[in-house]
């Protein structure tokens, strides 16, 4: 098992991912913030799905699901038709013009990884995508069970779990 020093760096570089987050936002078109994008990957990932399960996907309330799936079904990235299960629901899919555009953005994000990753070997991009993959597993679905910090007397250090950021 770790150190504990070593999992303070680690809350200090995960604090820190926020820039990789921001530069990776910065790419995206004007018209496809980042709350539309994340709609269009899920629907590109997951396929056809009801408003429901899409607000679950997101973790957010379906006020703000709701906003997301208004711009881009405004933009005509994707089409709401009933759900003949129930007809008070609707079924979301990608239109032609909402895979283009999902193709563009993943056009994007791969460009600028590529630059900002090419003075990396295959090998280490290989390992961060497997060690990147191994933590959210470890966390499983984050969205689901809140994972709650042990009580101040079951802590083992005293020392905050949450460490100040570093510049990125």
């Amino acid at each position: 098992m770790a150190e504990q020093a070593q999992y303070e760096e680690l809350a200090r570089q995960l604090s820190a991912i926020g820039a990789v987050k921001r530069d990776l936002a910065r790419i995206l078109p004007p018209d496809c913030p980042a709350g539309s994008a994340t709609v269009l990957t899920l629907l590109g990932r997951y396929g056809e799905m009801r408003m429901s399960r899409l607000a679950e996907l997101l973790a957010v309330d379906m006020s703000v699901t709701s906003r997301h799936v208004a711009h881009v079904a405004d933009r005509g990235w994707i089409e709401r038709s009933p759900d003949p299960a129930d007809k008070r629901s609707r079924i979301l899919r990608l239109t032609p013009a909402g895979h283009a555009r999902l193709d563009d953005l993943s056009r994007r994000t791969s460009h600028l990884l590529a630059d900002r990753l090419s003075d990396w070997s295959d090998h280490e991009v290989g390992l961060l995508i497997h060690l990147m993959g191994r933590l959210r597993e470890s966390f499983g679905d984050c969205r689901a069970t809140p994972h709650r910090l042990p009580p101040a007397h079951e802590a083992t250090t005293d020392r905050p779990l949450i460490t100040t950021r570093t510049p990125a």
